[in-house]
């Protein structure tokens, strides 16, 4: 089992990173499943709207609400993201040949979201890369037990790992 994790950067860092990844592993020809997020509209308050991508084929959620100008908690719809979370573990019966989940986040360390998922890839013996912030890392740990695998955040280190345990034979590009 392969269970790979980037530690939390900086605001909606890991997210770009591992939605450029999923880009260039598709051009490699690497069957994915799974979700990366992106960040919309952050403005000056930094409360963007956040869009999950089902991947490998694209198909774009909303996955916040909005919960007006002086809301300070969670903005994520859980509704929606449960929605993702259904596509993405359908999916798993396709055979990727990787699993990318944008973050083991909140969520996931209440026992919701992609945690469910994750543990069903690993089982059926696909491999998996998520990111993980500090707050989650405790709960991270205790559901990842030694299957985790730190992997460097770099652009070149994440293609790298994810090509080494990919299920499939991408193509060189």
């Amino acid at each position: 089992m392969k269970l790979g994790v980037i530690s939390h950067d900086a605001r909606g860092g890991s997210d770009r990173r591992l939605a450029a990844l999923a880009d260039r592993l598709i051009r490699r020809g690497v069957r994915l499943a799974g979700c990366v997020q992106y960040n919309l509209d952050c403005g000056d308050t930094g409360k963007c709207r956040m869009q999950a991508r089902v991947l490998p084929d694209g198909a774009r959620r909303l996955i916040s609400q909005d919960l007006g100008a002086l809301a300070s908690g969670c903005r994520l719809d859980p509704a929606a993201l449960e929605d993702v979370v259904g596509q993405v573990t359908a999916s798993l019966d396709t055979g990727p040949d990787l699993l990318l989940v944008n973050k083991f986040g909140k969520q996931e360390a209440e026992g919701s979201g992609f945690r469910d998922a994750i543990g069903i890839a690993l089982m059926q013996e696909i491999p998996v890369l998520t990111s993980v912030h500090p707050r989650n890392r405790v709960a991270f740990d205790a559901f990842a037990g030694d299957l985790a695998q730190a992997v460097p955040s770099g652009d070149d280190a994440l293609l790298d790992w994810a090509l080494s345990v990919s299920r499939g034979t991408a193509r060189v590009a």
